[in-house]
């Protein structure tokens, strides 16, 4: 074969494989991207990183349930920028059959009073406040969380800031005025934390998944602590409602309750590790 019959020769042979790749490539089944599942619970969750913030207070300021101060580590995990409202916590009752909570309103279920979509749903007791997290394929916040969530790494007194508590920033002080007396969620923008969750400061107090214990900061650990052992009737709620002193609506302020306890100013709201390192106890 002459020398430009063997370049011809490679040239075509060079051309066939590359039109056999094409073909391949055209015909290869097109593999789809696996399908995003799709939240039964879409409300918007707010990422708090991964890293240290200041837990709980000196000593001699605030109660001695918050003493020591310390630096806590958190892995990064989300929560709900605002509290579970009336709307979302229906129908997780009508989806699921759970019991709906007394209304707080009057007489009749809670179902058949109008205008209160948008108020953050009380009288759930721990359980229930569990039970919809799970729902939402979610789960309870530790204290841990909660609190870096409200306060950021600055150790601050309130989710905004150090100034004093104002109508403006927190619904707090109030006695009972029926559907006036909880606020929409979401609709005191002036007393977000630092990362954008809003009524951690009053409305409606917050159930947290930790038992509740007076000297547990005292030995906790400082990375991701998950509430003591102990297992008992008690468990902590954070935040203060409608009708808590200022005192009670800190950034550090720890309040507590039997796990059945239905009361006009307790609620919740969710929040999900983003590394699945937190479980539920």
């Amino acid at each position: 074969m002459t020398q430009s019959l063997r370049r011809s020769s490679t040239r075509w042979s060079t051309i066939v494989a590359m039109m056999a790749i094409v073909c391949t490539v055209a015909i290869a089944p097109v593999v789809a991207a696996p399908p995003v599942p799709k939240e039964v619970d879409p409300v918007p969750m707010v990422t708090i990183p991964a890293g240290e913030f200041l837990m709980g207070n000196s000593e001699g300021k605030g109660r001695a349930d918050e003493w020591p101060q310390r630096s806590v580590y958190l892995d990064e995990f989300a929560i709900d920028q605002v509290e579970v409202t009336n709307e979302r916590y229906l129908a997780f009752v009508a989806t699921t059959g759970h019991r709906s909570p007394p209304n707080p309103y009057g007489t009749g279920p809670l179902l058949s009073v109008k205008g209160i979509e948008q108020l953050p749903v009380v009288q759930a007791t721990w359980y229930d406040a569990k039970a919809y997290c799970s729902w939402a394929k979610k789960r309870l916040p530790t204290e841990a969380e909660w609190e870096k969530a409200a306060r950021g790494t600055d150790g601050r007194l309130f989710p905004w800031g150090n100034e004093p508590a104002a109508s403006k920033r927190a619904n707090f002080d109030h006695e009972w005025e029926e559907e006036k007396t909880l606020h929409p969620v979401g609709s005191l923008p002036d007393g977000d934390s630092p990362y954008g969750v809003k009524d951690l400061s009053g409305n409606a107090r917050e159930w947290v998944q930790d038992w509740y214990d007076p000297q547990y900061y005292q030995h906790a650990p400082d990375r991701n602590p998950q509430g003591p052992e102990i297992k008992g009737v008690v468990r902590s709620i954070r935040g203060g409602s409608w009708h808590s002193p200022v005192s009670d609506i800190t950034a550090t302020a720890r309040g507590r309750g039997g796990f059945a306890l239905q009361t006009h100013g307790t609620g919740f709201r969710c929040a999900r590790g983003l590394e699945g390192q937190t479980q539920q106890k």
